[in-house]
C-alpha cells in the first residue's frame, strides 16, 4: 500500500470510530443515557411510541446484530420487528438497564476494534450477506444509533428528565 493510501486509510478509520462513538454533532451514547433516575426508565410520555428502555434495548439488539453480521458467517437475522424490539414494561430495575448499556458499550467497543484492525476490509463484500461491507454497516450502525438517541433525549426532555 503506498504512503498516500496508508494515510487515508488511518483517516477513514479514525472517521469512522469517532462516528461510532458520536457527539460530534449532537448528544453522544453517554450524554443520552447518562444519569437518567431509574423512574423514568418505563415511562413514554403522551403520544410517544416508546419508552427510554425499549429505545435502550432496541439500540443494544440492533448494534448486537450488526456487529454479528459483520464478523459471523453462521449468522441469522432475526425476525424484523419482532426480534428487534422488546415489549412494554411496567417497571424496569437498574441492574437491568446497567447490563443492557454495558452491553452497548461491549459492541461499540467490538466495533472500534474491527473498523481499527487493518485486517479488517472495509470496502470487501461480506460473503454471507446481500453485497453489504463492513463499511456500510459501521454507518448504518452509527445512524440508527444516532437516531434513536435522539429520540431517547426527546422523551427525556418531554419527561422533564433532561439537563441542559
Amino acid at each position: 500500500m503506498t504512503e498516500t493510501k496508508s494515510t487515508e486509510e488511518k483517516v477513514i478509520r479514525e472517521q469512522l470510530v469517532e462516528l461510532l462513538r458520536g457527539g460530534s454533532a449532537h448528544a453522544d451514547f453517554d450524554a443520552s443515557i447518562g444519569d437518567l433516575a431509574p423512574e423514568f426508565y418505563t415511562k413514554r410520555p403522551k403520544g410517544s411510541p416508546h419508552s427510554a428502555w425499549q429505545l435502550l434495548e432496541h439500540l443494544r439488539i440492533a448494534l448486537h446484530d450488526l456487529l454479528v453480521f459483520c464478523t459471523d458467517p453462521k449468522y441469522v437475522a432475526p425476525k424484523w420487528p419482532d426480534d428487534y424490539w422488546p415489549a412494554e414494561e411496567a417497571h424496569v430495575e437498574e441492574e437491568k438497564w446497567q447490563r443492557s448499556v454495558r452491553a452497548v458499550k461491549a459492541d461499540l467497543a467490538e466495533f472500534e476494534k474491527l473498523v481499527r484492525d487493518h485486517e479488517t476490509n472495509l470496502y470487501a463484500k461480506i460473503p454471507w450477506g446481500d453485497g453489504q461491507t463492513v463499511l456500510r454497516e459501521v454507518l448504518l450502525a452509527a445512524d440508527h444509533n444516532s437516531y434513536h438517541l435522539g429520540q431517547l433525549v426527546l422523551i427525556r426532555k418531554q419527561l422533564g428528565a433532561w439537563h441542559e
